[in-house]
């Protein structure tokens, strides 16, 4: 099992790819009796289907002191049903040639399934088992969550970067409940147990709080009939209602320092900025994505072409920014500093802002403005071939509670924003009173 941290960032080289944003396909949608939200998207490439059930549930959700309950359920309902015995699902869905996987995040927790289009009935009634009829035992939940607290270990306590990021958040989100890492802070892992997890089972799978998305080979007279077999007969249940995380309009400035042993000194900053979810206007949000792309999301991109290529500040520099988070988000950008250069991250934190100083005051040019444009709808268009981030897409839009159609629109809205969209949006959220920053200082050997 994964947590929901990656991102897609091919490098693409600048071309006219705008005329290749086709007409969108042909999707549908309906609603079963008991809740539960089904989208239907054609896809008819290749004889395979993608099944995603995304809960809309994560660690945003969770209470002080049950950090990581959500992650720790998505590793138990693997543990057995009514029908499976431990491990069983998987197996079965092995045999038939599936993939498959589950997710964490801070505002969702997703199972995920792509296999040849005759098995998709197999992977939807072992999914509405194990969503309504899981083993939760006290003698699985022991072993598991040794586990869950080993991946701990290994991907953020002995990893300088995660560490740095996990930390920098708890700084980002002095408000709002996106604070907590979604695998759960350590002291909480320890005292979890089975009747939290019962709780957060029955009060949380219940059909009206999750999506059904399928993407493929299918029709919607096929999936239909299959979805209201398998899950129709899954009783509705009250719904608990979600957080809508919201940050402080101005934090202020916070920093942190660690010294971690890392071959080079990092610089992180991250802004508080709206989400599509609680923007303005969706063409705040986009404006958003542009930032991304221009300041750090390609090697022509200001940070890599001022900082690193030209002045060797960084060795390295991303960016990342999460549309489709349900409350207020960061965009941050991520740099590791050159060491063959004497640069402090302070230094280089100070060229940064003079970058950002150069937006608010003056609109990037059209020239540039397009270039940004053309890689990201260029990495949008490429994105929809796949079948499965297709889905992962839509169900994103519904479960932060927009539409499955905004992923229609995206490119049309895109197009509209202007240089000066940019400028105001740097001038309003690339600020101090905004800004965590973590400065991870590469510790000195000694001796």
């Amino acid at each position: 099992m994964d947590t929901l941290c990656s991102r897609m960032l091919p490098c693409l080289a600048l071309a006219p790819l705008l005329a290749l944003a086709a007409p969108p396909p042909t999707t549908h949608e309906f609603l079963l009796d008991n809740g539960l939200k089904v989208i239907v998207r054609e896809d008819h490439r290749a004889p395979l289907v993608t099944s995603q059930l995304w809960f809309k549930v994560g660690s945003a959700d969770e209470a002080p002191g049950q950090t990581g309950l959500s992650h720790a359920l998505e590793h138990m309902l693997y543990k057995g049903s009514s029908k499976t015995c431990p491990g069983e699902a998987s197996a079965i869905l092995e045999s038939l040639g599936a993939s498959e996987n589950a997710f964490t995040g801070k505002d969702v927790t997703a199972y995920h399934q792509t296999l040849p289009k005759p098995y998709l009935g197999v992977a939807f009634e072992l999914m509405a088992d194990l969503m309504s009829t899981a083993h939760l035992t006290p003698e699985d939940f022991a072993s598991e969550i040794s586990v869950i607290q080993e991946e701990r270990r290994l991907s953020v306590e002995d990893s300088p970067l995660d560490t740095a990021l996990e930390r920098l958040e708890t700084l980002a989100y002095p408000s709002s409940s996106y604070r907590p890492p979604v695998i759960g802070w350590m002291n909480d892992l320890r005292t979890l147990n089975t009747a939290q997890l019962r709780d957060w089972y029955e009060s949380r799978y219940a059909p009206g709080n999750a999506t059904l998305v399928v993407v493929g080979d299918v029709t919607l007279d096929y999936v239909q009939p299959l979805a209201q077999r398998y899950f129709g007969g899954l009783a509705s249940r009250p719904l608990t209602q979600t957080v809508k995380p919201r940050e402080l309009p101005q934090p202020g400035e916070r920093r942190l320092i660690l010294n971690q042993p890392v071959p080079a000194s990092q610089l992180i900053m991250a802004f508080n900025v709206p989400s599509l979810a609680t923007a303005d206007t969706y063409r705040t949000a986009h404006a958003l994505r542009l930032m991304e792309m221009l300041l750090a999301g390609s090697q022509s991109a200001r940070l890599q072409k001022h900082l690193q290529h030209k002045e060797h500040v960084f060795s390295h520099v991303s960016a990342s920014y999460d549309l489709y988070s349900r409350g207020d988000t960061l965009l941050t950008l991520s740099t590791r500093l050159d060491s063959s250069q004497p640069t402090s991250p302070e230094t280089a934190q100070i060229r940064v802002w003079d970058l950002l100083e150069e937006l608010r005051t003056t609109p990037p040019s059209p020239e540039e403005l397009e270039r940004a444009r053309t890689q990201l709808i260029a990495q949008r268009v490429f994105a929809r071939d796949s079948i499965m981030n297709t889905a992962i897409h839509l169900a994103a839009l519904e479960s932060a509670g927009l539409s499955w159609q905004l992923l229609d629109q995206e490119i049309a809205e895109l197009k509209k924003v202007t240089p000066e969209d940019l400028r105001q949006v740097a001038e309003k959220y690339l600020i101090r009173e905004r800004l965590s920053t973590a400065h991870v200082l590469a510790e000195k050997k000694h001796g």
